[in-house]
């Protein structure tokens, strides 16, 4: 009895998470309207509060704090994935390619350094561990070479860090759109091609983090995976610059069944998977996309494990994966570089093992570089 009750309660939210989904998509079904009266209650109370917050930092009752170099703020209005990291890592190579000295600052969501703050990686080399900075700015640390990544909860703190310890000309916010108490130079906002603002309703009846409005903040939109130098109709005519960009997988490394971490002398990896055999997991914001992602690079997928957002692995969910795996006859099992972060200490894999990440590319690069060094220039030499 007590089995079948923890799947009966386990079927139960998935059926409620399944149709929280559908409703934040706008895909709900017609016999559930009083699931969007309960969500859309609290959802007038969350817009609200951002709306009035946001007006009390316009109009100066609550005060911004500013830093003594230029900041630059990628983020975005929605809840999920829309490629922050590719994003902040692909700016911080842009603006050291420039000569100028700069850091990355993320508040580390879920990681032990998130309350205190702290120096992820420095000049030299990665200094925390991934449970300590969290799963993305452990992932941009290691990355980025010569480019100090930061973490905390106060940001003008973890900032000041970085321009005492690193003489910092530049910063990078990570997912910085919403935090209002420090001020940046250039606000970025991404927004994800296939459906920019989800249902148009904000958390939790939809995806939106604050209220369309907004939007009037920005200084630039950067409509990630597009398909082609298109702009989505929902962003036609909006006063703000925009920007088509789209997503570029490639095989950041291969490791051997058996093995911890690459080994051997480093080589060109190809970054197709054509015919493959693999069984993919994830835990990001959109799963899915991860499994179109390996498809697209010739995968053959015979399974995948989708796991939360943030998920934080433990032996038993290698174990499972592993299982699966050989039960549907994977030559290769494969993950996000993201995730690879999270599961260091369960990396023996009996497969091999392939991780993959992704590029951040613009349509329109020359025009979206101008713009940045533009900025860049007049906002430091002010």
């Amino acid at each position: 009895m007590k089995a079948s009750s923890n799947c009966d309660i386990v079927s139960g939210m998935t059926l409620i998470h399944r149709m929280i989904e559908a409703i934040t998509a706008g895909d709900t079904p017609p016999k559930i309207p009083a699931a969007k009266v309960l969500l859309g209650v609290p959802a007038c109370l969350y817009g609200a509060v951002g709306l009035l917050r946001s007006d009390l930092y316009r109009c100066g009752i609550l005060k911004k704090k500013r830093l003594p170099c230029d900041v630059i703020s990628v983020g975005n209005i929605t809840a999920g994935g829309t490629g922050k990291t590719p994003m902040t890592l692909y700016l911080a190579r842009l603006i050291q390619q420039w000569g100028y000295r700069v850091a990355v600052v993320s508040r580390g969501y879920r990681g032990k350094a998130e309350a205190a703050g702290g120096v992820v990686s420095d000049m030299s080399g990665v200094r925390m561990t991934a449970d300590a900075a969290g799963d993305e700015p452990f992932l941009m640390a290691t990355a980025l070479n010569g480019v100090p990544v930061l973490v905390g909860k106060n940001r003008y703190q973890s900032g000041m860090t970085a321009i005492r310890q690193f003489n910092t000309q530049v910063i990078i916010l990570d997912d910085a759109f919403q935090h209002l108490s420090l001020f940046r130079d250039l606000d970025l906002v991404l927004l994800d091609s296939m459906a920019p603002f989800g249902n148009r309703h904000v958390i939790p009846q939809g995806m939106l983090r604050e209220p369309l409005s907004a939007l009037g903040r920005s200084d630039a939109l950067i409509m990630t995976r597009s398909i082609g130098n298109t702009i989505h109709p929902d962003i036609q005519g909006r006063n703000i610059p925009v920007f088509a960009a789209f997503h570029e997988p490639y095989v950041v490394c291969r490791i051997a069944a058996g093995e911890a971490a690459p080994s051997g002398a480093a080589s060109p990896i190809l970054n197709r998977l054509d015919g493959e055999k693999i069984f993919a997991f994830s835990g990001i914001a959109r799963n899915a996309d991860f499994v179109r992602t390996l498809e697209q690079m010739g995968a053959k997928i015979v399974g995948f494990r989708g796991f939360g957002d943030h998920h934080s692995y433990a032996a038993a969910d290698i174990r499972d994966i592993v299982r699966a795996a050989r039960a549907a006859g994977a030559d290769v099992v494969a993950t996000t570089e993201k995730d690879a972060a999270k599961c260091q200490k369960c990396f023996r894999f009996p497969l091999e093992l392939v991780i993959i990440g992704v590029h951040m590319k613009f349509h329109n690069e020359k025009g979206f570089i101008r713009f940045v060094r533009n900025h860049l220039n007049s906002a430091i030499l002010s």
